[in-house]
């Protein structure tokens, strides 16, 4: 993922509160989240090149995502995926902490990544930049391409949307979509210094991004309930943001 916006412990029905963007080459085959036939306790999209995933949940309400953290002087073309650091802790039973550890003993094989992965009593953030295992506090969230809640322009906006949208005790999924689809771009005065051209600042500083070869791939809300009761919902993109494809998934977590 390349935006994830979260609300842990913040409402008053929904201990967790996902709304995230996947970017990623259109070149790059990936298929629709879905129970996986090889290990069917877990529901996530999957990265057909590497067999990794970007975003998933268990049925025993084990869940993790990622994003990349972006530093291209920095980027190996020899280096692990990132997306097995998503799959690997949803095939296994580790506490999120224990698991955490883990990957800091071999955090430099990857390349930079932003992981956070949790399960019903606890949500956890480590980054392979900062090196520094965290447990995440009560509150809304964001995390893009740098460290946990850095104030890039499209996280500081999409923070304070989906707080906006969190003042009462229900959910609007319509409101949440509308946040993942913002195609506003930032000013140049307040983009980033990433190391990419000014140009690609731009495209890039928008909440959903399209240009030619690169962009939002698909968009995810998760919504988990205080009763266990988790509903999955993902917009696959074709290209652009006038085609999608959306598969909706409501299951019961096993408590």
């Amino acid at each position: 993922m390349c935006l994830i916006l979260f609300a842990y412990q913040h409402h008053p029905n929904y201990p967790l509160i996902v709304a995230a963007n996947r970017d990623e080459y259109y070149a790059r085959p990936s298929a629709p989240a879905q129970y996986w036939s090889d290990h069917p306790h877990i529901l996530a999209g999957r990265d057909l090149k590497e067999l990794g995933t970007w975003m998933g949940i268990t049925v025993h309400g084990r869940f993790a995502t990622l994003t990349n953290y972006r530093d291209p002087q920095r980027h190996s073309d020899e280096a692990l995926s990132r997306g097995h650091l998503v799959a690997d802790f949803l095939h296994n039973q580790q506490p999120p902490h224990e698991y955490l550890e883990k990957i800091e003993k071999q955090a430099k094989q990857y390349n930079g990544f932003n992981l956070l992965v949790g399960d019903l009593q606890s949500l956890w953030y480590y980054s392979n930049q900062q090196e520094q295992i965290q447990r995440v506090t009560p509150g809304v969230h964001g995390l893009c391409n740098q460290l946990l809640n850095t104030p890039w322009p499209k996280l500081l906006n999409g923070r304070k949307q989906l707080a906006q949208c969190l003042t009462g005790e229900t959910v609007s999924e319509a409101d949440l979509w509308d946040i993942l689809t913002n195609v506003e771009k930032a000013p140049d005065a307040t983009l980033p210094n990433t190391g990419v051209s000014l140009e690609w600042e731009r495209t890039l500083s928008s909440i959903f991004i399209e240009s030619p070869e690169y962009g939002t791939r698909s968009s995810t809300i998760l919504l988990v309930g205080h009763d266990g009761s988790v509903k999955f919902v993902e917009r696959t993109y074709h290209s652009s943001l006038s085609s999608w494809q959306e598969v909706s998934y409501q299951l019961k977590l096993k408590l």
